[in-house]
């Protein structure tokens, strides 16, 4: 008799963002003249940047000839990318990261779901509410909780709520609560937008090194940082490559949500703990586990990735992601001067499907930030603001509003 992993049963029967998608288009079928407000999946609407599509053309013919055929590349990712990475990311702000700490892959939703797997079972997780489900479910998948209660929380996963009395940005654990072993951190954060400031980092850091924990730091949206007194990298901060792992990915920052490709950094200064106490570098075993199930992103793919970082690439995609902020935030005022509940499609829990964030969140510092990526206006690339309302945002979330709100036009 073949079993089944059994903790697959306690998650919701479809993942969040295609269910999303299933009742925006059941609701859009009944109410044919609505005009819905997505905050699912964060997908891009332009097209990819000249310079990445000239690349890719390329590397395409590069593809039908011999002598410049490529089959299997390195599992890491090729050295024309990892070194755009480290050039461009990283030295650019004065932060050191060697060529066999970055490991590029082909998307940071695989990444955040799979690092779980060098960690034990025992070890306790911690994430930020609300926050991307991927770093959820594939910690339930894996066994490391208990059962969904009734407010839509797994036994066994410490939760540190993001609201608007700490700017959506919660403090680390408290000294007297269960220890924890590894932190999600989103920054900008999906769904709530936030950023962390310098201030904030320092104290996770700091927090993680007194505990010894593990910080997945998770920087997808690190492109539509605009204040540059904000870290776009945790290694920014003093004594993070001791205790964070980095996830960046291309969807965001250059329109790969089609294209796929991604990549992590697992300094060799992180360590974890085995079985027999011995310290045991993470980077050897994300580099097992990477080379093991993983042939690598493909060559086309890293050459659009790498042109990504080149003059053109990067005043191209820089021009998209500033198009948009225009009309993301005459939208964020056209929210804020409303007093009704703005309507959005949420994850179902026990306040129903679809449920309503009310204005204070609107003025918040976090709801400011995330209504700007409410609207694209048609212009730019959207973030993603799938957020799970229902189960997670008690208070501020309740079923269908009884009154429609009249809803906001696009600029």
């Amino acid at each position: 008799m073949a079993r089944i992993i059994e903790h697959y049963a306690k998650l919701p029967g479809s993942y969040l963002f295609p269910e999303i998608g299933r009742r925006v288009r059941a609701y859009q079928a009944a109410h044919p003249d609505a005009r819905v407000i997505r905050l699912g999946i964060g997908d891009v609407t332009e097209p990819l940047a000249p310079a990445i599509v000239k690349a890719m053309h390329a590397a395409v013919d590069d593809m039908a000839r011999r002598e410049t055929f490529r089959g299997y590349g390195p599992e890491q990712g090729y050295d024309f990318l990892i070194e755009a990475i480290r050039e461009h990311d990283f030295a650019a702000r004065g932060v050191a990261v060697a060529a066999d700490e970055i490991f590029v892959s082909d998307g940071s939703k695989c990444d955040s779901g799979n690092i779980q797997e060098i960690f034990s079972l025992a070890a306790r997780i911690a994430v930020t509410d609300p926050v991307y489900p991927v770093y959820v479910d594939s910690n339930v998948m894996a066994g490391r909780t208990g059962p969904m209660g009734a407010d839509g929380r797994y036994a066994g996963l410490t939760y540190l709520v993001g609201n608007e009395a700490n700017g959506f940005q919660p403090d680390p654990p408290a000294a007297t609560s269960e220890p924890v072993d590894v932190v999600y951190l989103c920054s900008p954060n999906n769904p709530t937008g936030t950023v962390a400031t310098r201030a904030q980092l320092e104290r996770w850091v700091s927090w993680a090194r007194a505990n010894d924990a593990i910080i997945l730091f998770d920087a997808a949206y690190e492109g539509y940082i605009s204040d540059p007194a904000l870290p776009h990298s945790i290694y920014e901060i003093e004594g993070a490559r001791d205790c964070a792992l980095e996830l960046r990915s291309f969807s965001k920052r250059a329109g790969f949500t089609g294209v796929r490709c991604a990549f992590m950094v697992v300094p060799k200064t992180v360590t974890g703990v085995g079985a027999d106490g011995k310290q045991v570098s993470l980077n050897a075993l994300w580099s097992r586990r990477h080379s093991t199930k993983f042939n690598g992103a493909s060559y086309v793919v890293q050459r659009g990735a790498a042109a990504a970082y080149s003059p053109d690439g990067l005043a191209q995609t820089r021009e998209q992601i500033a198009a948009a902020r225009g009309p993301h935030r005459r939208g964020a005022h056209r929210v804020r001067r409303r007093s009704c509940a703005v309507p959005v499609v949420a994850h179902p829990g026990p306040c129903g499907v679809v449920g309503a964030v009310r204005s204070p969140a609107v003025r918040s510092p976090g709801g400011r930030y995330a209504r700007r990526r409410i609207r694209a206006g048609g212009r730019g690339l959207l973030p993603a603001l799938g957020i799970q309302l229902a189960r997670q945002h008690r208070g501020s979330a309740r079923p269908y509003p009884r009154r429609v709100p009249r809803p906001i036009e696009a600029t």
